[in-house]
C-alpha cells in the first residue's frame, strides 16, 4: 500500500497552492500551517532546494472524533498535503493516506474515521 497518492497540475506554485486550498476546503479541510520548505532550509542551512511546501490540512469533526477514539493520535494530525515543483509549471500533489498511516495504531475505531478522510482527500485531490 502506498502511503500517499499524487496529482500533477500545470500552473505557478503560488496558484496551485490558492488551489489547493480551495479544493481542500470544498471538502471541509482547513489549512493549519504552511510550511515553506525551501525558504526555511535556505535560512537554516543556507542551500538551495526545489519549490516544496507542505500544508497541514484537518478536517475538524473528524480530528474530533478520532480524538475521541484515541487519546495520543494528535501526534498524527494534520494530514500533510504537499505540493514541490517538478519541472517548468508544473506542481505534484500529493496527499498522505490516512489508512496508511492509521495501520500502525492498534485501534479498530480509526479504521471507519480514516477510511472517510482518505476519501476526501483523494477528491480534493483527483479533483485538481
Amino acid at each position: 500500500m502506498s502511503y500517499h497518492f499524487s496529482k500533477t497540475i500545470s500552473m505557478p506554485m503560488d496558484k496551485a497552492i490558492d488551489h489547493v486550498t480551495a479544493a481542500l476546503a470544498a471538502k471541509g479541510f482547513g489549512v493549519l500551517t504552511t510550511i515553506e520548505v525551501a525558504a526555511t532550509l535556505k535560512k537554516k542551512l543556507d542551500v538551495e532546494f526545489r519549490a516544496y511546501v507542505i500544508l497541514g490540512a484537518c478536517n475538524p469533526g473528524f480530528a474530533y472524533k478520532a480524538l475521541q477514539e484515541e487519546s495520543r493520535i494528535g501526534t498524527m494530525l494534520p494530514c500533510n498535503v504537499i505540493l514541490q515543483r517538478v519541472g517548468e509549471g508544473l506542481v505534484e500533489v500529493s496527499a498522505v493516506d490516512p489508512i496508511a498511516s492509521m495501520q500502525r495504531v492498534n485501534n479498530p475505531g480509526l479504521a471507519s474515521i480514516a477510511g472517510d478522510v482518505r476519501e476526501l482527500l483523494k477528491q480534493a485531490v483527483d479533483g485538481l
